[in-house]
């Protein structure tokens, strides 16, 4: 019986695990554990343990890591204490983290530093900002690889770890994406009585290193959506430092009838208002991952996503309000253009899976050497 820890910390991050923790819960030789931690606990941003909550998996332990805010060093430390306390209670074999968040570093220093085996879900990847800098950091702490594509793999080697360890598995959330149990789009804008037959969709998150001019960007961007005749859906940024600046000018939206402001949307009714939108603005990841294999157009905002967003289909603009504002005045007659991206097929947990079934996985020795290319 092999013991495995997801670890998840966002809502973003648990929409990429959901599919890998649920395909390893029905198999025989595996005992699964979920620890919960970071937004989830959160109540300014939709409390989202309850979606997790939803999927009744058998072994959960939450675990609040912040205070509003803070900094990301002390969310690190904090979240090192707690999943290494609980690490010791359940022993696990191997320890599951995604992405590029300061939990996920926390929990691959926590299985690094216990000679327990870490793998690591998209990794390999190029995020921009801090981001980027935990993402690579945590797949020279991590033994397993399992990435998106090609790109990503050959990323890793480049970083000297080894072939044999690199599964391309895809991107799990486009196992729900193409999903046949997705709900309707009426049952959506019902749940979340949203009253708009065309809408876009409105994701903006701080960017730590830019954290000082945050407050002038978000500004400048709520701004421009009030000049814009538009409807949007809003959703509420993630919890890194700038967030309150978002939060505070998303205050002026709320008594507009062309916007609904949401702390958080559950995924997959997340992605059947994405999948229905006019075009998604912001800085979110979802503009560079989702939304191109839905076909929808993207307004893609300042530098978070600069060394992602290479596609055609995303308009970039700067932070200023004419920017934004000209992008928007010519969304409506935006062609949208085949890409071709590579993210993965829609199975990537069946092919976690199956790499996790291969006894090849559990014999990757816990001393990692640097392979040279």
């Amino acid at each position: 019986m092999k013991k495995i820890l997801f670890l998840t910390g966002t809502r973003a991050d648990f929409g990429k695990i959901k599919s890998l923790i649920q395909v390893l819960e029905k198999q025989e030789g595996f005992e699964v554990f979920v620890f919960i931690t970071g937004m989830h606990l959160q109540k300014e941003y939709g409390y989202t343990l309850i979606e997790i909550e939803r999927c009744n998996f058998k072994n959960v332990h939450t675990f609040e890591n912040h205070t509003h805010e803070t900094t990301m060093d002390l969310t690190l430390a904090k979240t090192i204490e707690g999943l290494s306390t609980y690490v010791k209670e359940i022993h696990p074999d191997l320890i599951v983290v995604h992405g590029d968040r300061v939990e996920t570093l926390a929990g691959a220093i926590v299985g690094s530093l216990n000679n327990i085996l870490v793998a690591h879900i998209e990794g390999g990847e190029v995020s921009g900002t801090v981001d980027e800098l935990i993402r690579h950091s945590v797949s020279k702490l991590s033994h397993i690889h399992f990435v998106s594509n090609a790109e990503a793999a050959q990323r890793l080697q480049q970083m000297g770890e080894i072939k044999s360890s690199i599964f391309t598995i895809g991107s799990p959330d486009l196992d729900i994406m193409f999903s046949d149990a997705l709900p309707s789009l009426d049952q959506v804008k019902n749940y979340y009585q949203i009253p708009f037959d065309a809408y876009a969709v409105v994701m903006f998150h701080p960017v730590t290193t830019e954290s000082k001019e945050m407050r002038q960007y978000v500004d400048d961007f709520v701004n421009a959506l009030l000049k814009d005749t538009h409807n949007y859906v809003v959703i509420y940024p993630n919890n890194d430092l700038g967030s309150q600046s978002i939060i505070d000018a998303y205050q002026q939206l709320k008594s507009n009838s062309r916007f609904r402001v949401f702390p958080s949307l559950r995924f997959e009714y997340f992605l059947i208002l994405l999948k229905n939108s006019q075009f998604i603005i912001g800085n979110s990841s979802a503009g560079i991952r989702e939304a191109p294999y839905y076909g929808i157009p993207i307004i893609n905002i300042g530098t978070r996503q600069q060394n992602r967003a290479v596609h055609s289909d995303i308009i970039n603009v700067d932070y200023d309000s004419k920017s934004i504002e000209d992008a928007l005045k010519k969304i409506d007659r935006h062609e949208v253009q085949n890409t071709n991206i590579d993210f993965g097929q829609g199975n990537s947990a069946q092919l976690f899976l199956e790499s996790m079934k291969k006894q090849d996985i559990w014999e990757i020795n816990h001393q990692k050497q640097f392979s040279d290319i």
